[in-house]
């Protein structure tokens, strides 16, 4: 106790024990998957006919976006559980994490009467999206070998 305030913790970043990514990841993917079946559920009974056609549509997308960035982020998961992660697979994970919320968490807000101020934070999510893509892309051609 007495080192831990005084400077001299654990460092979580060279612990594996400490902060197991993959886990980290499968985890909120699956918190994330089991959100979106429930957001997506309330929206199509809750939300149909109460909401402006354009509002609901915007909800629907929030749902799709969260859903297939699921599948994603538990990808990574799995790259790490398999050891075949690395620091860009890592990036790729927080990227669809930090995506997730700012694209389909903008969409929700929005969706709920939410301040017009998050209509910009739409965007920002989605370019989280295509860079959390690319980071996988390269990790992959970079770090999965070609099999002969």
């Amino acid at each position: 106790m007495h080192g831990f305030f005084c400077g001299q913790g654990p460092n979580i970043i060279e612990r594996e024990e400490t902060l197991n990514m993959p886990k980290l990841f499968a985890v909120v993917a699956a918190m994330s998957g089991f959100l979106a079946v429930g957001l997506g559920a309330f929206g199509a009974h809750g939300l149909k006919g109460k909401v402006p056609p354009h509002l609901f549509d915007a909800y629907q997308t929030a749902v799709q976006y969260q859903f297939y960035h699921v599948f994603a982020l538990a990808f990574v998961a799995v790259l790490g559980f398999i050891n075949l992660g690395g620091r860009l697979s890592i990036i790729s994970g927080w990227l669809f994490i930090v995506g997730t919320l700012f694209f389909s968490g903008s969409l929700y807000a929005l969706t709920f009467g939410g301040s017009k101020l998050f209509g910009p934070i739409t965007p920002l999510g989605g370019l989280c999206f295509m860079a959390g893509w690319l980071c996988l892309v390269v990790h992959l051609v970079v770090k999965i070998p070609t099999q002969q």
